[in-house]
């Protein structure tokens, strides 16, 4: 499993970053942290960490609740996106008066992200 999560996690950071770079001037004009040229390596390091608790925790709750292949992931993935980061952006959104284009343009890279993990720890199994 730790081999299946090391590669998962480089697959879902690099669809991360692809996602941003993407989407960089929509970024850059919703938010100063998007305007920067380039993330330092420390953040590109401690975003990479990030995604390595990701992968390795939504493994382990796809085992524990006996999620096998590919379409079953993908359906944990949804549920996870919903319950999870959306709530959490939806908060932000109502108290912390995020702009909403901010907030589902991060949606949308937890969404990517998350079918991504789903998909390729899915074929593993």
């Amino acid at each position: 499993m730790v081999i299946a999560v090391l590669v998962t996690s480089v697959v879902a950071f690099a669809v991360s970053a692809a996602w941003y770079t993407g989407f960089g001037p929509v970024w850059a004009r919703l938010s100063p942290a998007g305007a920067a040229a380039r993330p330092s390596p420390w953040r590109m390091g401690a975003e990479f960490a990030r995604t390595v608790v990701l992968v390795a925790a939504f493994a382990l709750l796809a085992r524990a609740v006996g999620v096998a292949g590919v379409a079953g992931a993908l359906g944990l993935a949804l549920v996870v996106w919903a319950g999870f980061p959306v709530v959490i952006l939806a908060g932000s959104v109502l108290h912390e008066r995020v702009p909403v284009p901010l907030a589902a343009l991060h949606a949308g890279d937890w969404l990517v992200k998350i079918a991504v993990v789903a998909v390729v720890l899915g074929a593993w199994r």
